[in-house]
């Protein structure tokens, strides 16, 4: 699903399968949690190969982990933690744990989709949102998969700025160049299975910053899938890990940055409207064709809850 699937629409891979096509029901995915608490769908990622699941499982462990005393337990409720078309043939997830009050966390947002497509293949959405509060400028984190065929991919992460990078010099230093952000791109641009991958919506790309991870990886020939596990394993796992804690360590858990009240105000206003647009430009849009309006509406109110919009 979810936040950072705004980034793109559907209709680049198919039309959902109409209410003619009919799968197995399934029952919500039962894990071993971490820790006593209840079991969470979210972490069972289901649908994705060995080497994805398990960077998955990584990433949103380690984030998790990390900042664990600044999180709340996860309060949504079960039917939004798993949810499912009435035909079974779209099924997802959504766990979202909230910052405690005066940290510099607003929400872990995490989430898988998988929806039947009427060719037969599959699509996979996997998301980490992680947002910051005004507590601090420093930027937020969006990790995003998309996969429709078993050899290709559409990866997005990015440090989202929360400031304008020609005004304000200092801060592309800080998170971007210091960090050398770029390198970890360069990295993976240079496999030949690797191109760019820029959204159709300019907005979306307006979002991004300079040195934004958006590729799409295509393996397609006779061992595809095997290169694509390949590629995972060998290269995303290192450059998604290392960008990861790159964020962790200089921005959700970095140098304590002083926010001035004038700022504080266009820190709000500039962060709801990326949370409005998330809600408008793609859950309102996409979820209602995927789940039916019940659902969608159940899962959409949610998130907006937790947004504050």
């Amino acid at each position: 699903m979810i936040v950072a699937r705004f980034h793109h629409n559907l209709t680049l891979f198919s039309s959902p399968p109409p209410p003619s096509i009919k799968s197995k029901r399934l029952r919500p995915p039962v894990v071993s949690s971490m820790s006593s608490s209840p079991p969470r769908p979210f972490l069972e990622f289901p649908y994705l190969s060995a080497s994805h699941r398990n960077l998955m499982f990584s990433l949103f462990s380690s984030i998790e982990t990390r900042l664990a005393p600044d999180l709340l337990p996860s309060s949504l409720p079960p039917d939004v933690q798993y949810f499912e078309s009435a035909t079974g043939s779209s099924k997802g997830t959504l766990d979202i744990l909230e910052g405690k009050e005066g940290s510099k966390v607003d929400f872990i947002l995490g989430s898988w989709i998988h929806c039947d497509l009427p060719t037969g293949s599959s699509l996979d959405i996997t998301t980490l949102f992680a947002f910051l509060s005004t507590a601090t400028d420093a930027p937020h984190l969006l990790l995003e998969f998309i996969q429709s065929s078993p050899t290709s991919l559409i990866l997005i992460i990015d440090l989202l700025p929360r400031k304008d990078l020609v005004l304000h010099p200092e801060y592309l230093q800080t998170f971007y160049e210091s960090t050398q952000l770029e390198k970890q791109r360069q990295s993976l641009s240079k496999l030949s299975e690797v191109k760019p991958f820029l959204s159709s919506s300019l907005y979306i790309r307006s979002v991004l910053s300079p040195t934004a991870l958006s590729i799409s990886i295509n393996c397609g020939s006779e061992e595809g899938a095997r290169r694509l596990e390949e590629l995972v394993e060998g290269h995303l796992n290192g450059v998604a890990k290392q960008i990861v804690q790159i964020w962790l360590d200089g921005c959700a858990c970095g140098e304590e940055r002083e926010v001035g009240e004038d700022e504080r105000r266009v820190l709000i206003k500039r962060d709801n409207l990326v949370k409005r647009k998330a809600v408008e430009i793609d859950l309102a849009a996409n979820l209602p064709r995927l789940f039916g309006e019940e659902i969608a509406g159940r899962v959409v109110a949610a998130i907006q809850k937790v947004f504050g919009v």
